[in-house]
């Protein structure tokens, strides 16, 4: 019996080819960056949880209120470099930012 409904598999980059454009692209570019935006935020509330802080408990180690990790924690688009700096020293976490320039490039630790 020949099945008649072969079903096509495609990865997830070939998806985000075909719905986003390929890497390079700005559409495709915007989608990547946010999502490692997104990443950082699971990261910081895993960290959290794994050194079995609270939210307020995190808060206070860097001059914030509860509220304010949540966000991070849910959404880190509206955060600047200097708190996620500050939320992942206070967890004790080393994190290392990439900076791609045209010309170059240059790491900040």
């Amino acid at each position: 019996m020949e099945n008649k409904n072969k079903i096509k598999i495609f990865s997830f980059d070939e998806l985000k080819d075909k719905h986003l454009g390929k890497v390079g692209t700005l559409k495709r570019d915007k989608f990547e960056n946010e999502l490692r935006i997104d990443l950082i935020g699971e990261m910081i509330k895993q960290t959290r949880m794994e050194r079995h802080l609270t939210q307020s408990e995190l808060g206070d180690l860097i001059g914030v209120q509860k509220s304010q990790i949540s966000r991070i924690e849910n959404n880190a688009k509206n955060v600047t470099i200097v708190t996620i700096l500050k939320v992942f020293n206070a967890l004790k976490a080393k994190i290392n930012f990439d900076v791609e320039l045209l010309d170059g490039e240059f790491k900040i630790a």
